[in-house]
């Protein structure tokens, strides 16, 4: 394992639908513990940092053990600035001079359910394929993107697939979603891209109860479902 790679958890204060959504209590602890919890204990980072425009959220992070040497500036805090500007933000201000780290991973406060294995895993695959970045994807589960449908205004519907519609859902694509649980890339290729996302980004798969992003109320409260269940 290197020991020149950093751990970013972005992590704005102005979540919108779920109030605090970052340091919500989730069973207990504060939502961005599990995060910060899992990076530790992968043993992975030589740096975990913590990026926050929030007093609060730094505060609450630090006690947790993570690093959080500045707060976001509030124009890259917002609800439409990609979430790869604040972490390549954070890593040009903690290594300026370009030296001291060779891979960067992001990791969202709000997917709660991934831990230090699927840290781990998605690592030893970056290392072993030699990609340059790499993002974590899930499948739909019980649910069947194939057989998508889009609702008109009259409550009609057209499908997204309309050639998939007739097939079996065993034969049909298996599909996969990008999901915000861990992305890697090398710090040079962020640099050159300022994103996860480029013709040469690989993906790596992470079990569908790891990978829930917690956008809504709904979400949170399977997380505390299956974070019970796994606690018992």
């Amino acid at each position: 394992m290197s020991s020149k790679a950093i751990a970013i958890i972005p992590a704005r204060g102005g979540s919108k639908r779920i109030l605090k959504k970052n340091i919500k209590k989730l069973l207990g602890k504060p939502m961005i513990g599990y995060t910060i919890e899992a990076a530790f204990k992968s043993g992975i980072f030589d740096k975990i940092v913590v990026s926050t425009d929030c007093p609060e959220i730094a505060e609450i992070s630090s006690g947790l053990g993570a690093e959080v040497p500045f707060l976001r500036a509030k124009n890259i805090a917002d609800n439409t600035t990609p979430v790869s500007v604040a972490t390549l933000d954070a890593l040009d201000r903690i290594d300026p001079n370009k030296d001291k780290y060779n891979f960067v991973c992001q990791l969202m406060a709000n997917c709660p359910m991934r831990d230090e294995t699927d840290i781990i895993s998605s690592y030893e695959k970056l290392i072993t394929t030699g990609t340059q970045s790499q993002i974590s994807v899930s499948g739909y589960g019980w649910l069947k993107p194939n057989w998508a449908v889009k609702i008109n205004k009259d409550q009609t519907f057209d499908h997204v697939f309309p050639l998939e519609i007739n097939e079996r859902s065993q034969d049909t694509e298996s599909l996969y979603c990008p999901n915000g649980t861990i992305w890697w890339s090398s710090t040079a290729t962020l640099r050159k891209y300022k994103s996860f996302f480029h013709n040469k980004t690989t993906v790596h798969k992470i079990p569908l109860l790891h990978s829930i992003d917690i956008d809504e109320l709904e979400d949170f409260e399977i997380a505390k479902i299956l974070l019970g269940m796994k606690n018992e």
